[in-house]
């Protein structure tokens, strides 16, 4: 009977073993939770930091990585990115929308959707996920509002180009949203009215409609609650055991502080004037090597921030065309005409080179206005001023010598001394000199110097 007894009880025990490792339900290991902050809109650059973040949360087996979120929007590809990444994640990924106060709007709201679990700080909210783009001239059409113009008169030409453009935006934007809502379990018709409508909700709304998970006053009572919660993964779930685990606080190194600090509109459009510029004046004054190195590299890093911004060919064209009128009124004077030209192109593509419906996405208009009149003062006038210097006459030699006045450095009568630009000459002069007394030259043989008094009407 003994035998038996303990048959069956290590047979029990090999058989709970079994169950415990092959159980869909795995218990994660309590360990380390991730913590990355966003604080502004997604950009490459954050998108960069999200997604090395999480690679260093992986790699270190952590339990959780921890998205605090207060984003007013940002960039389509950068928001997919980390979508992306979130939903090929073998950890689960905590999106937290804080502190008090904060938004997940437009990208932010899809961020929410794509999260394994969904928090926000009271006093917080998300949604108006309408997708906008470059040169967007009207607001896109929900299918409301096509069935009340469904009677209307068709639209024509480019207007119907834009429309149809409009639609399939907003309906790939529509089924990319619902399919996120599907795998994640959270609200679907709600999702649709924040890309159709730029439908919005406040923390307790969002809890009520099933779009977030919880509601947490700050960190410690997150981690609280994301304690023994299940998560699923892909084919299995995991529970997290998150009793005082260690977080780790990721900031953004120095190649995302780099990102963040060139692909600023503003600094984009600098770096841009200047390596126009620099490469300019090179132009104008070849073996400078100063001016063309400096714009080379101001150059090239503008274009690789400007690529990675939502920016508007049109502007851009516009912008280069002004800077090209300036510099041809200060070459061929038109009075005026090249320069105001030059000066409104230069201000409108100004204007219109980034898209200012994208939030964190705009030129400051003091900065345009500025950067204008200084770049017409510098090009205009400077440049000519650069051209007349260029086109006098460069005399060298004996003819440089020639009428440069000269001080005599001693009383003679015949030949003596006397001062030029600083340097002591020979001289010889037909009529009798006082020291300090200011002749001109008229003459050289050899190295001396033919001068003559001047008289008072040469002065």
């Amino acid at each position: 009977m003994n035998s038996q007894i303990k048959i069956l009880t290590v047979v029990a025990l090999i058989s709970g073993a079994l169950l415990y490792l092959f159980s869909p339900n795995i218990n994660a290991q309590q360990g380390k939770i991730y913590s990355l902050t966003i604080d502004g809109a997604i950009s490459p650059a954050n998108s960069d930091y999200f997604i090395r973040g999480l690679d260093k949360a992986i790699a270190d087996d952590a339990s959780v990585l921890l998205l605090n979120l207060n984003t007013p929007g940002g960039l389509d590809m950068s928001m997919r990115s980390m979508i992306q990444a979130i939903l090929s994640s073998p950890i689960p990924v905590v999106i937290y929308i804080s502190p008090k106060g904060a938004r997940a709007a437009s990208a932010g709201t899809y961020l929410i959707y794509a999260s394994h679990i969904a928090a926000m700080a009271p006093a917080t909210n998300l949604g108006s996920a309408t997708p906008i783009s470059l040169g967007n001239m009207k607001p896109v059409e929900t299918d409301e509002d096509n069935e009340k113009n469904s009677d209307a008169e068709e639209p024509v030409g480019l207007t119907k180009t834009v429309d149809v453009l409009q639609r399939k935006m907003i309906n790939d934007a529509q089924a990319y949203i619902r399919s996120l809502a599907q795998l994640r379990g959270r609200n679907e018709e709600w999702a649709v009215k924040a890309v159709s409508q730029s439908a919005n909700l406040s923390a307790n709304e969002a809890l009520e409609k099933k779009v977030i998970e919880i509601i947490a006053y700050d960190r410690n009572e997150l981690i609280k609650a994301l304690h023994q919660r299940d998560v699923s993964l892909g084919n299995k779930t995991v529970t997290l055991q998150l009793i005082d685990p260690e977080i780790i606080e990721l900031k953004p190194d120095w190649r995302t502080e780099i990102l963040i600090v060139i692909t600023d509109p503003s600094l984009a459009y600098l770096l841009l004037l200047a390596g126009i510029y620099g490469l300019m004046f090179e132009f104008l004054n070849p073996g400078s090597l100063l001016p063309g190195t400096i714009g080379a590299i101001c150059l090239v890093v503008a274009l690789y921030a400007l690529n990675m911004l939502p920016i508007n060919m049109a502007g851009l064209i516009l912008l280069l065309i002004g800077i090209t009128l300036m510099i041809a009124e200060a070459f061929v004077p038109s009075f005026g005409v090249l320069g105001f030209g030059g000066i409104t192109a230069f201000t409108i593509g100004s204007f219109m080179l980034m898209d200012t419906s994208l939030p964190g996405y705009q030129i400051a208009p003091a900065l345009i206005i500025s950067t204008t009149l200084v770049s017409a003062v510098s090009i205009i006038f400077v440049l000519s001023m650069l051209l007349k210097a260029r086109r006098r006459p460069l005399v060298t030699g004996k003819e440089e010598m020639m009428e440069i006045a000269a001080t005599a450095v001693e009383d003679f009568d015949g030949d003596g001394r006397v001062l030029i630009r600083g340097e002591i000459w020979r001289a010889r002069c037909e009529q009798a000199v006082t020291k300090d007394q200011k002749l001109r030259v008229k003459a050289i043989d050899g190295l001396t110097l033919k001068v003559v008094p001047v008289i008072s009407q040469d002065i």
